[in-house]
Order: structure tokens, then C-alpha cells, then sequence
């Protein structure tokens, strides 16, 4: 992959501003489906588990059929498989998933800036 422009591998701030999106959109998704604020602390727990399971959904369907999400598309990072793994983009997709909405493999990565996460499922972040 280039260092630079591209199809270069994007900083971890680009990545993380394209999750926060993801997220914002999710939990207003979340909280419009259950008519309670994600501000009201008693509800916010069931409002932010639905937005978990939005979120995971989300990710899945949209990274399987074109590579992104909403808020990775807007700060210009898509998804691709490098080829290390036997997995179907699907099961990738969803395993790469799983392991995102857990946090930790996500924000462990190596000096390729590859997220454990993204190592399990043979894919990479690049950008547009």
C-alpha cells in the first residue's frame, strides 16, 4: 500500500472521527426507535445497548455490500481485504465487527497501524 494519499493506510484520528460518526448516527437511530433521550441517565442504558446492537448491524450489512459506513465514507477511509485470510468478505465483515464493538482489539495495533481487529478478519483500513 502507498504511505500517502490513496490506498494508504489512514491515521488512527481519521479512523476514530469515522467510528464517532458511526456511533452519533447509530444512537440517534437508537433513540428515535425508543423515544428516549441517550441524555436521560436512567434510560441511557438500554438506549446505548441498542445503539451497540444498531451499531454492530450496521457495520456488517454496509461493510459487506460497499466497503464503508456513513461516517467512514465522510472522513474518506473504506475497508479492504488484503488476502491473508480464507475468510468470505462476510464472515470477515462480521468478525472484524465483533471484535470492533469490543474496543480493546481495536485500539491495539501495530506499526502498519492495523488494529488486532483488522488483523483476525484480514482486512485493512485505507483511504478513498
Amino acid at each position: 500500500m502507498p504511505e500517502e494519499g490513496p490506498g494508504s493506510v489512514p491515521g488512527v484520528g481519521r479512523r476514530l472521527l469515522g467510528v464517532f460518526l458511526d456511533w452519533v448516527l447509530c444512537l440517534g437511530v437508537a433513540s428515535m426507535a425508543t423515544g428516549v433521550s441517550p441524555a436521560d441517565p436512567q434510560a441511557a442504558n438500554s438506549v446505548s445497548g441498542l445503539a451497540l446492537l444498531i451499531f454492530a448491524l450496521y457495520n456488517i450489512v454496509l461493510l459487506t455490500l460497499i466497503g464503508t459506513t456513513v461516517g467512514k465514507r465522510i472522513v474518506g477511509v473504506g475497508v479492504a481485504a488484503t488476502g491473508e485470510r480464507p475468510l468470505p468478505w462476510p464472515a470477515a465483515m462480521a468478525l472484524r465487527t465483533v471484535l470492533l464493538c469490543l474496543v480493546v482489539p481495536a485500539v491495539i495495533y501495530d506499526r502498519d497501524l492495523r488494529g488486532l481487529h483488522d488483523r483476525a478478519a484480514g482486512t485493512v483500513s485505507r483511504r478513498y
